[in-house]
């Protein structure tokens, strides 16, 4: 690792050796739980569930996040390069059907270092699930090694990016790198099952109050990319958190027509094949415990 750290868009410039970064970590790896996830895309989850390692730590700090008592860089525990490459293997071995690596943005270097440290092949695609404020320098180092790119566009205006996440360049940050997935990964691939051996999900979270921008962002991902480059998966389950005082607009779930317009403006532009989830996925025990499962 570089003493001043650069890999992602913030470029806070960071000694990570000694101190944290923007994202609230070190050199060191945190993770919080590795097992089998059964919450993801159905491609991605499949019957027996995706291998998803949980790392501590996020180059956003969104005031809604769900995990925010592992992204803002507690929680977890230390695991080296080389026990990360074991747990990989120990989800493969349980029959996952990915391994699906969970915010692993500011860890992307240690990842590569875990790969090269594996005793035998990983014979499953690797999944890099991301908010999508990624830099091209960051993608770079997997891009070898990750198949499927499972990746947020989480808004169009730069004023509620700002608000809701302290970056104002999200949108163009995040169509930049979600050129950079798709010529990666190219189109979606699937196995006779039905799940996904390389390509890209957009994830899109309806957030209340905010489904003009939610439009607006489909119109612009229509026009950037069309409607077949990737995988849209348009999300119901905003759950207010218990911070969010300061922020009365996003203290209650999105209604059932402000997630119906957006879901009808999705399938009027052409993303037929868009993911779609009901609003009770808007349950707090979507959220898996942070308990060090697999990880010790």
């Amino acid at each position: 690792m570089e003493s001043k750290c650069n890999i992602c868009p913030r470029r806070c410039g960071a000694d990570r050796k000694n101190s944290v970064g923007f994202c609230g970590t070190g050199a060191d790896i945190r993770a919080a739980r590795a097992a089998l996830h059964f919450w993801e895309e159905p491609c991605i989850s499949g019957s027996r569930g995706s291998g998803a390692v949980f790392f501590c730590g996020c180059n956003l700090k969104c005031v809604f996040c769900q995990n925010r008592e592992i992204s803002a860089g507690g929680g977890g525990t230390v695991i080296s390069p080389l026990e990360l490459s074991e747990i990989f293997l120990k989800l493969q071995s349980a029959g996952a059907h990915n391994i699906n690596l969970v915010t692993p943005t500011h860890y992307a270097v240690q990842i590569k270092e875990a790969l090269a440290l594996l005793r035998e092949p990983l014979t499953i695609p690797i999944v890099y699930n991301c908010g999508g404020y990624e830099s091209a320098e960051g993608l770079k180092i997997l891009k070898d090694d990750v198949a499927i790119y499972l990746t947020d566009m989480k808004y169009a205006e730069s004023a509620l990016a700002q608000r809701y996440s302290g970056a104002a360049d999200y949108y163009e940050t995040a169509v930049s790198a979600l050129k950079k997935m798709l010529l990666y990964a190219g189109t979606p691939k699937y196995d006779s099952d039905g799940i996904m051996q390389s390509g890209v999900i957009v994830r899109h979270l309806v957030l209340p109050g905010c489904r003009h921008d939610s439009i607006e962002l489909l119109h612009r991902l229509k026009a950037e990319f069309g409607t077949s480059a990737f995988r849209l998966s348009l999300m119901s389950q905003f759950t207010p958190t218990e911070n969010l005082q300061n922020y009365p607009e996003l203290n209650r779930r999105i209604t059932s027509f402000e997630y119906n317009s957006v879901l009808d403006a999705a399938l009027d532009l052409g993303f037929s094949d868009a993911y779609i989830q009901e609003r009770s996925s808007a349950k707090p025990e979507y959220t898996p415990p942070f308990d060090l499962t697999g990880i010790i």
